[in-house]
């Protein structure tokens, strides 16, 4: 960059005015260069002249440039600019000094170091929040007091250990930094080291002359040269972040900053700079430090960052349970619709008698306060119904889906120690002590008037149990207090103006913790719940017209699911608030529905929240410019909630900067059912208040403003189509077939734009022959939901690993999907002319791969968002469309069109 390698410094000229031919004559005697002089129409305090010499001194030079600015009121600036390789800084101070007549005119000194080598350019940091395409640059200074063991070499250790705070690193990660003479080191920052020893790594650290840098050190000091505010130590960032340290005349330094607008804000830069600041104090004061305990932080900073995150302050918890909470939804309005599933609905008050009947029948089996009882149910008016009465028996539910895997389903029920499962899956696979019920059975066994539960559950009892994907292969049941449930409710229903007009969906299972904000968010604010029966939600003109019928006003989607909605028609849609959660939301896929709707007629809301912290942690309000910026922003902490973003160590970190989010407040979970060992590693003291906090394992950071950006997964974990998966708990199902010896699972995503196209593909290496890939798939589906049954299982002969030992998924083949040879369709007639070749056409398209008519759709690859885009490519070749239900119970081109 022009001016990189150059400064600049004013001398006011004062005392008798020195002829211009004086001055001229005294730069010729110091080298070949022309003074030039420029007549300011201002005097020298005015804004004209302060602006003119401004310009003057940030105007790069090809070698040096001398000019004489004379104002209207007499007054006189020197200004000159030199590149560093023609005049170092004690060069430069000779000049101005021998033009100033303070020091006899001769040739100027050589320059003693070296031009900066400059190394490649850095990207962005997430933390720098710049202007992408900038071609401006800033600069910033601060003054520091005088330092023992000061210098630059001290300044580089710092730089490196503040870079390694910001860039998120780990103990010994190694950060790039460029020293004086710009020689790129890469420096290893280990927080047991002290201080010094950091010190002295940074001397002897390897040069990397293939590593971009993003910040580097530039020598200011020695005895000699220009300081303090008419001094400008470099015109233009030689790196993106360009720090100098310069002299004062009182003993004490100047830190000067010049930086890349397209990579730093200069909010950002200032941050950093206070934060370098207090690390070079604290190196050079306490050297025997260790460089672990090195505190960014001063209590008056770590107090705001604390208030960021915590944007609405202390809000009390609900303090009620969710029965409690119900009743006055039920006194309130005991004649409107509760819940409703086509034909079927019960109004407030019909729930609560049915809910009490079901109770009464759950306590005359057994159940007392504090039990758990299964909950294996579809999505009906009987599952509402169903977890209305757990809570009424004083026990909590735990929900599981009935499509899932025998084995998975027994596990659970002997993990929760089920007392009783509600169910009507006629052989559900229970263990000793569990009594497998249907609804019907349970009000049949109801006396004919029920009594109370001795004890009436409280706010910090358990109102159900939640099983999330686990890392050991098995999963962990997230306990979930009444209070929690209400405090969300509580803390959203002002915001979305949540009240009896309102229709909600039933759109999801009751084993995903999105079916607790859809069912008690409604019950509790006397809306009207409208279940969605699962094939409905499956395919987006079915779902789109039940929207319709029912005149649905607050709807809860995953972005995946939303994805398909986008693509039909939107004429006659009541919705006026649309809740994103689940998994994260590019707010680019909003655009078209911006284009169609506007923005004061339905409010859309993104949402991040964790099973461990009551579904909801924070919520950001989509616009359509925040959708055109491609936000990243989950908003700021919903009231009662609280947030923070901390290091490795549990430390909070600079406003921006990326680390571990970390939840307190209102919504912690109670724990994992069985698991303190687990519990006291993830739900620890809340730093602020003393009481408990979540740490997440989600990458985040908090914005200056106190929103939220989410940026991924600290651990293996990865959410897909709003189930949240551990990508270790299917490697290690896979690792229990005994023909696998080693095994590993990989997201891969054909269309990063694309929610639907990501899949699991799992690669094995067989333990001797041939792997039975077929057959080790097939297990994995007996063993694990449908969400988390890999797509493709791939045989290797080796797992490829990087030099540090960890899987290299670039090295990993392409995946393996067997498919049948192409056969030669049958010919159809009447309507269903075509449709063989058409399906063996867009089953292609769809999954990427060469179908046969005897290929199973899901064993390829396929999903329900695959299969609602088969069916729109048939409707738009005006083809027979086929039911996606019938997709699933017959999911080979040959079976399907057999009966078409």
């Amino acid at each position: 960059m022009l001016g990189a390698q150059c400064h600049a410094v004013r001398v006011r000229l004062t005392g008798p005015p020195v002829p211009d031919r004086t001055l001229a004559e005294r730069l010729s005697a110091a080298g070949p260069w022309r003074l030039w002089v420029d007549d300011v129409p201002a005097g020298a305090a005015e804004p004209l002249a302060e602006r003119r010499l401004d310009a003057e001194m940030r105007r790069p030079a090809a070698g040096v440039r001398c000019v004489l600015l004379r104002y209207a009121d007499g007054e006189a600036d020197l200004v000159v600019v030199a590149d560093r390789d023609r005049l170092d800084r004690g060069g430069l101070g000779a000049l101005t000094a021998m033009l100033a007549g303070t020091r006899a005119a001769g040739p100027c000194p050589a320059p003693e170091g070296d031009r900066v080598a400059r190394p490649a350019e850095g990207p962005a940091p997430d933390w720098g929040r710049g202007e992408p395409g900038s071609s401006r640059h800033g600069t910033y200074h601060l003054d520091l007091p005088q330092e023992p063991g000061g210098g630059p070499g001290l300044l580089t250790a710092a730089l490196a250990l503040t870079l390694s705070r910001y860039d998120g690193h780990g103990a010994t990660e190694g950060v790039t930094v460029a020293g004086p003479g710009g020689i790129a080191r890469e420096i290893t920052v280990d927080p047991a080291a002290t201080l010094a020893d950091l010190r002295a790594r940074c001397e002897s650290a390897p040069v990397r002359v293939d590593r971009p840098v993003t910040a580097g050190l530039l020598d200011g000091s020695g005895p000699d040269g220009p300081t303090g505010d008419d001094y400008l130590p470099l015109l233009a960032p030689a790196f993106p972040l360009t720090t100098v340290l310069v002299p004062l005349p009182d003993g004490g330094s100047r830190l000067w900053f010049s930086y890349l607008r397209s990579h730093f804000s200069p909010e950002a830069v200032e941050q950093f700079a206070g934060h370098l600041a207090r690390v070079y104090a604290l190196s050079a004061r306490a050297p025997q430090s260790r460089v672990g305990d090195a505190d960014l932080l001063d209590p008056a900073e770590r107090d705001r960052i604390a208030r960021l995150g915590r944007p609405h302050g202390d809000v009390a918890a609900a303090g009620i349970s969710l029965l409690d909470a119900f009743r006055r939804a039920v006194s309130a309005t005991p004649d409107a619709v509760a819940v409703s599933d086509g034909d079927v609905s019960l109004t407030y008050r019909e729930l609560d008698d049915r809910g009490t009947l079901l109770a009464a029948g759950l306590r005359a089996h057994g159940v007392r306060h504090g039990d758990r009882v299964g909950v294996c149910l579809e999505r009906t008016v009987e599952l509402v119904v169903t977890m209305l009465g757990v809570l009424k028996a004083g026990a909590a539910y735990v929900p599981t889906d009935p499509a899932y895997p025998a084995d998975r389903l027994a596990w659970t029920a002997s993990d929760a120690g089920l007392r009783v499962v509600v169910t009507r899956l006629p052989e559900f696979p229970r263990g000793d002590g569990t009594t497998a019920l249907t609804p019907g059975e349970l009000l049949e066994a109801a006396p004919d008037r029920p009594s109370a539960p001795e004890v009436a559950p409280g706010p910090d009892d358990p109102a159900y149990v939640i099983y999330t994907s686990g890392s050991t292969g098995r999963p962990k049941g997230v306990v979930v207090p009444h209070g929690n449930v209400v405090s969300l409710i509580e803390a959203t229903r002002d915001t979305y103006r949540l009240g009896p007009g309102d229709v909600w969906t039933l759109f999801h299972s009751g084993a995903f913790d999105f079916s607790v904000w859809e069912i008690w968010g409604c019950l509790l604010t006397g809306g009207r719940l409208v279940v969605v029966p699962y094939f409905v939600s499956r395919d987006p003109e079915e779902f789109r017209d039940l929207l319709v019928a029912e005149q649905v006003t607050v709807l809860s989607q995953t972005p995946s699911a939303f994805s398909q909605l986008l693509r039909v028609d939107h004429a006659g849609l009541a919705v006026r608030l649309v809740v994103f959660g689940g998994e994260p939301l590019d707010s680019r896929m909003l655009l078209p529905w911006f284009d169609r709707h506007p923005e004061d007629a339905c409010r859309m809301v993104n949402m991040f929240g964790i099973t461990e912290t009551t579904v909801h942690v924070t919520a950001q309000t989509v616009t359509r410019e925040l959708a055109l910026a491609g936000s990243r922003s989950v908003g700021p902490a919903i009231p009662g909630w609280h947030l923070y973003v901390t290091d490795t160590h549990g430390r909070p970190v600079p406003p921006g900067v990326t680390g571990e989010i970390c939840v307190g407040g209102a919504g912690v979970a109670t724990g994992y059912l069985g698991r303190p060992d687990l519990t006291a590693q993830r739900f620890v003291t809340d730093p602020v208040t003393g009481g408990r906090m979540y740490r997440s394992g989600d990458l985040g950071r908090l914005l200056p403003d106190g929103r939220l950006e989410h940026l991924g997964r600290i651990d293996s974990q990865v959410k897909i189509r709003g189930f949240r998966i551990e990508l270790d708990e299917i490697r290690s199902v896979l690792l229990e077939d005994p023909g696998v010896r080693a095994a590993a699972v990989v997201v891969r995503r054909d269309d990063p734009d694309d929610p639907a196209a990501a899949r699991l593909d799992a690669y094995v290496v067989p333990a001797e022959g041939l792997a039975d890939l077929p057959g080790i798939r097939k297990r994995s589906a007996g063993l694990l939901p449908g969400h988390m049954v890999p797509s493709t299982v791939t045989a290797v002969d080796a797992l490829p690993l990087t030099t540090n030992g960890k899987l290299d998924t670039a090295r990993l083949p392409a995946p393996s999907r067997s498919s049948a040879a192409p056969r030669q369709p049958a010919a159809g007639s009447g309507a269903a002319a075509g449709l063989p070749e058409a399906l063996l056409e867009i089953w292609a398209t769809v999954l990427g791969t060469p179908v046969g008519l005897d290929d199973d759709f899901f064993e390829l690859g396929g999903n329900s968002l695959f299969a609602v885009r088969v069916s729109a490519a048939l409707r738009a070749r005006d083809l027979p469309s086929l039911p996606l239900r019938d997709l699933y119970r017959t999911p080979t081109i040959r079976a399907l069109t057999e009966g078409v």
